[in-house]
């Protein structure tokens, strides 16, 4: 790690950090809130993905839809109207929409294959960003004089690296930059966002094993051809297994960093209590 010790982070001029585990434990609550106070970069890995990698195939999607629409299509033709998408660090909706997910058209599915290529368009994009982290670290400090660095990676991030293997080049880049701090979430937390989920099912990105497992186990389980799927009912099957196949692939990152607790994030109101929650951390994982 690069801090060795508690006192080390909290006595350091630059602390910088990446915050990952399952999406709706903090990660960007944390992250919004330190770069609020003022000497914090705020680097939002979705927000990359979305915008430098993947913006023009949404916006792409957008117009395609459009131009199904006799009067949009004639507007685009002529350069009188303007398609963007609209994607902020915390409406990321333009990206999961993108993504789609696979099952019947009829009810908004996308074919699998198609589902599979913006799947695949996703892993390549949420690598770059990553790997981006440094570029952003540089800009924090040369244009904006920022002190402090925090990266909010996505929730995805387990499933596009090899978390057990130490040469892995995205997590070796990220190591050596930042400390790596893993929010964990409990079983409780973990059953709470399973109902959330359920309510509203969201686009997520899933690792390409994992996914074929569960397309095929879906499919059979259900008696259903993949074009007669109901998409938000076949996302819905996978998202608790989804989050299992993470748990021990976000374990595995976090013995190159430290963990908190979900319910420690919740207690923490301001820049000084987090500083000091990573600094107990650190001294967790060097006893």
């Amino acid at each position: 790690m690069i801090y060795g010790s508690g006192s080390e982070w909290q006595r350091t001029a630059n602390r910088r950090v990446m915050l990952f585990g399952m999406s709706g434990l903090g990660k960007t609550y944390l992250s919004n809130m330190l770069r609020e106070a003022g000497d914090w970069f705020h680097y939002s890995v979705d927000y990359r993905i979305g915008t430098r990698y993947m913006g023009e195939f949404i916006a792409d999607n957008f117009k395609r839809e459009a131009m199904k629409v006799p009067f949009l299509r004639e507007l685009l033709l002529s350069d009188s109207v303007y398609i963007a998408s609209n994607i902020t660090f915390d409406n990321l909706a333009p990206l999961s929409t993108y993504l789609g997910k696979p099952g019947s058209p009829s009810r908004g599915g996308l074919p699998y294959d198609e589902y599979h290529r913006r799947q695949d368009q996703h892993r390549r994009a949420e690598i770059a960003s990553l790997l981006d982290t440094r570029h952003f670290m540089e800009r924090a400090a040369e244009i904006y004089a920022l002190p402090h660095f925090v990266c909010d990676s996505g929730g995805s991030i387990c499933e596009v690296v090899d978390p057990e293997d130490p040469q892995d080049p995205v997590l070796a880049a990220l190591e050596r930059d930042l400390l790596l701090v893993w929010i964990k979430g409990s079983e409780a937390h973990t059953a709470e966002l399973v109902r959330r989920f359920d309510r509203a099912p969201k686009p997520m990105y899933y690792q390409p094993e994992f996914l074929e497992r569960a397309w095929i186990a879906y499919r059979v389980e259900k008696g259903l051809q993949g074009h007669e799927v109901n998409p938000d009912d076949f996302i819905r099957w996978t998202y608790a297994r989804a989050l299992a196949h993470r748990q021990p692939r976000y374990a595995a990152m976090a013995r190159r960093g430290v963990t908190v607790t979900a319910e420690e994030v919740a207690g923490v109101k301001s820049p000084a209590d987090f500083i000091e929650l990573v600094a107990r951390a650190i001294d967790r994982k060097e006893a």
